[in-house]
């Protein structure tokens, strides 16, 4: 039997204005601040090459609200 968790689902949204986005867990008991993770977005341009992909801060965003079907 699975065990309860008090982790709730978090959206990191790319700093970089991509739209890009990843979603994770958090416990909000022992992690009170908002996340903040250096991870790699496939469409932000790279500064050194010119390239797509690079490595850019990731913020944690409000979840979009649920639908209702």
């Amino acid at each position: 039997m699975a065990k309860n968790s008090n982790a709730v689902k978090v959206r990191m949204e790319s700093s970089a204005g991509t739209g890009y986005r990843y979603y994770k867990k958090k416990n909000p008991k022992t992690v009170t601040e908002k996340l903040k993770m250096m991870k790699y977005d496939p469409w932000a341009t790279n500064e050194k090459t010119g390239k797509r992909g690079a490595h850019v801060l990731f913020e944690e965003k409000k979840m979009p609200p649920h639908k209702k079907n």
